[in-house]
């Protein structure tokens, strides 16, 4: 009887684990994550590679989750010259922006998070650009094995202050709007 009971036990408690707690691994290669970023005179975008991820899922909610950005992959998509291309994902992974070569990486790490309701919740979550971390909401849309979101990011409160009016006055059309927006859509394995 009692081993009985201690097998039944066992095999609630596995059921309960498996029932709450799912990792799920981030599919880099069919992930993408496409940048926008604004100025008075015209907008640019790109590209930036998502290094690693998962996220838990329990209970049809994100419990925790992390993820890698990889910096030194970031691109441009709307230059056609290939002189001005370079020049400017240069000047992107400059000190004067991201400064990769001493910060190859960006973080996120989920905090909170609603429930699924009608294939959406809200995430919130520090994210972590040039050693300085915030945190932001956004809301994120699943479809299937494809997670979705439109997030916005207020690059002054990471110190990137290039062309930016939070820090500079008289830049007339040299300004360049704080925020930039992320297109990221997540394919899990």
């Amino acid at each position: 009887m009692k081993t009985k009971n201690i097998i039944s036990v066992l095999v609630i408690m596995l059921f309960t684990q498996v029932m709450f707690a799912q990792k799920v691994e981030v599919n880099t290669k069919a992930s993408s994550i496409e940048w926008l970023g604004k100025k008075i005179t015209g907008q640019h975008e790109g590209n930036i590679q998502i290094k690693s991820g998962y996220f838990d899922l329990a209970d049809d909610k994100i419990t925790a989750g992390n993820f890698l950005i990889d910096m030194t992959t970031i691109t441009n998509s709307d230059i056609e010259s290939k002189q001005y291309n370079k020049k400017l994902v240069g000047h992107l992974k400059s000190d004067d922006f991201f400064g990769v070569e001493k910060h190859p990486t960006a973080k996120f790490v989920v905090t909170q998070s609603t429930k699924f309701s009608d294939r959406k919740a809200t995430i919130t979550g520090d994210i972590t650009i040039k050693e300085k971390t915030e945190s932001i909401s956004f809301e994120v849309v699943r479809s299937g094995k494809e997670y979705k979101a439109k997030i916005e990011i207020d690059r002054s409160k990471f110190d990137i202050k290039y062309g930016s009016t939070s820090f500079f006055d008289d830049l007339g059309d040299k300004a360049i709007y704080d925020i930039f927006t992320l297109d990221v859509k997540l394919v899990v394995n």
